[in-house]
């Protein structure tokens, strides 16, 4: 049956005809939707983990046992879960395992652009890189054959644009592959004697998923006839080239971008007057086409930097291309913002009152970085506020302590913010960690965590108490404080800068946007009262504005949570 889909859904419905039992994932935005759409078959088990390392590793355990898995995650989140990729390389699998990351080129929701094809080369586990959802669920459902038949992991790459754009996929019936565990020390226990008795097994497979890769109908070449140009491409690149020169030059589509077909290359070099190289990023492609000694031309062309489109495949190669259409109308921009009702508004509010130095964290709450409250100081990677404070007050011998704090979200402090805390309790960190409970992953679409004792189906289900795992870890000081609540948010932070030991604050209250959140009537202004003093605005409220001079609500925003009411000396802010 003919379907149209998101990439991500095309990826999970590959998962479910392949016989995929078990996924473990962590939400991150553009991987998120696949383990969300997969959690719609009830014939697989799907589960949110803490963290992409521990989704690696269950993934693996449930392949171990015989059972097809798969774990996803975003690019960054494959940073985290490089320990067991490396290692799992070596054992290699029982069934079947496939590890989905998707790629953020252009950093529409990151922190950084990293190429994640470096990995499969370091790593040595094929790669595949599907261009549409057609092709996302076909190479998902191959990825487990070739698991299977060269005994490894192997990495499906997907990317924003294939992410999250449709197109029409032919889907299939499941079937399911399931194999006995046997007990096997040297393949799968890795201490150094087994490891390098491991390795050479490891490249004897590269070698074979070289050879299978020359004659992989996934790798094609798309004939053209005008040879005085070809193009090697892969993933979105390809669907650019395509729509800008059509059938004219020859195109050699790469479907496995790792291993790479060497002597297909070579020899589609050998068919075109100039090669160029058309990829994201990284010169992936093309650092592979020069060490095979060709001649090629890429990254002089296309920039490393942002993702490419039409517009710009066709500008590097002066080609005509008068599809793309720009609005006349000025429009003005519109920089996100934390939502009316944020309960993180009001932190930072207070932090930025305070003139506090603030390392933050990743999360909707990052952006207490963007005016007016310009909060955080710096964002690096999960869990880093907490690793982050302890090395700057210490490096400081307690001349910040009682002027610097960290922020971190619930399902952030979960994800790799604990073992930082617990290095804070070990070593005596005179510092002071906010935790901004908000009860869900709130960046990535309102995704379960540990804390809020539902698991990815919406089940009941063990709930992680902060205030009792901070104070289990050696944290003795823990208080809760409500963010609408100004003055107990001033109190709570001096009274914690204050004290000669480390301490955390727990921010609680539920996201605005939550379904289960009931708001209060909102606010108005008071037209007479209200002076033109703009202290509202300090928050950056986006029901917020200033209308003749004056302070105006927008009623279809606000949700009453009064911080702006807090900060009015005239009294001219008032439910309706």
């Amino acid at each position: 049956m003919k379907q149209l889909m998101l990439g991500n859904e095309a990826v999970a419905r590959g998962l479910y005809e392949a016989g995929c039992m078990f996924v473990s994932s962590y939400p991150g935005t553009p991987s998120t939707e696949i383990t969300e759409a997969i959690a719609k078959y009830p014939e697989v088990y799907a589960e949110w983990a803490p963290n992409e390392k521990v989704a690696m590793e269950a993934a693996f355990g449930a392949c171990v046992a015989g059972r097809r898995s798969f774990c996803g995650m975003k690019h960054v989140g494959l940073n985290v879960a490089a320990d067991p990729l490396f290692t799992i390389s070596y054992t290699g699998v029982n069934a079947g395992m496939v590890i989905g990351v998707a790629d953020d080129a252009g950093m529409h929701s990151s922190q950084n652009e990293q190429d994640s094809r470096h990995y499969a080369r370091a790593s040595k586990i094929p790669m595949l890189e599907p261009s549409d959802s057609a092709e996302a669920l076909a190479f998902t459902k191959l990825a487990y054959e070739l698991s299977e038949q060269f005994d490894t992991p192997v990495i499906i790459k997907m990317c924003t644009r294939v992410s999250h754009s449709q197109s029409v996929v032919e889907t299939g019936e499941r079937v399911e592959n399931l194999k006995e565990y046997t007990k096997d020390i040297p393949k799968y226990v890795m201490m150094p004697g087994n490891a390098k008795r491991r390795h050479p097994v490891v490249e004897a497979r590269t070698m074979a998923l070289k050879a299978y890769a020359e004659d992989a109908d996934i790798n094609y070449i798309d004939p053209g006839f005008d040879d005085s140009m070809g193009f090697i491409t892969s993933s979105t690149s390809y669907q650019y080239i395509k729509e800008v020169m059509g059938n004219k030059y020859p195109v050699l589509k790469l479907g496995m971008i790792w291993p790479m077909p060497d002597k297909k290359i070579r020899q589609f070099a050998a068919s075109v007057k100039k090669l160029v190289i058309v990829e994201e990023l990284d010169s992936f492609i093309e650092c592979h086409c020069k060490d095979l000694g060709l001649e090629c031309e890429g990254k002089g062309l296309f920039s490393c930097i942002d993702e490419l489109s039409q517009n710009k495949v066709a500008q590097a190669l002066d080609m005509p291309f008068g599809n793309g259409t720009k609005l006349e109308e000025n429009i003005p921009p519109r920089p996100p913002v934390m939502c009316a009702g944020c309960p993180h508004r009001g932190l930072f509010y207070t932090l930025k009152k305070n003139k506090l130095t603030v390392l933050g964290d990743i999360g909707c709450y990052t952006l207490g970085a963007v005016a007016p409250l310009s909060a955080v100081d710096t964002v690096i990677c999960m869990g880093a506020s907490v690793s982050g404070i302890h090395g700057f007050n210490k490096s400081l011998s307690g001349a910040a302590d009682n002027k610097t704090v960290a922020v971190i979200g619930d399902s952030t402090f979960m994800h790799s913010g604990i073992t930082g805390l617990v290095n804070m309790a070990y070593n005596e960190s005179n510092s002071t960690v906010i935790i901004v409970d908000n009860s869900i992953t709130g960046m990535t679409g309102h995704q379960q965590n540990p804390t809020t004792g539902f698991n990815l189906k919406g089940d009941p289900c063990a709930k992680i108490d902060l205030e009792t795992l901070c104070r289990s870890v050696g944290i003795k000081r823990v208080r809760v404080v409500d963010p609408y609540n100004l003055q107990q948010c001033d109190e709570a932070i001096k009274e914690e800068l204050a004290a000669n030991e480390p301490s955390v604050i727990i921010s609680r209250r539920p996201c605005a946007l939550l379904k289960y959140v009931k708001h209060k009537a909102p606010l108005a202004v008071d037209q007479d009262k209200c002076v033109g003093c703009k202290a509202c605005m300090k928050i950056g409220c986006p029901a917020i504005s200033i209308v003749d001079g004056k302070a105006k609500v927008d009623a279809t925003q606000c949700v009453g949570c009064g911080v702006c009411e807090q900060l009015c000396k005239f009294d001219a802010l008032k439910e309706v």
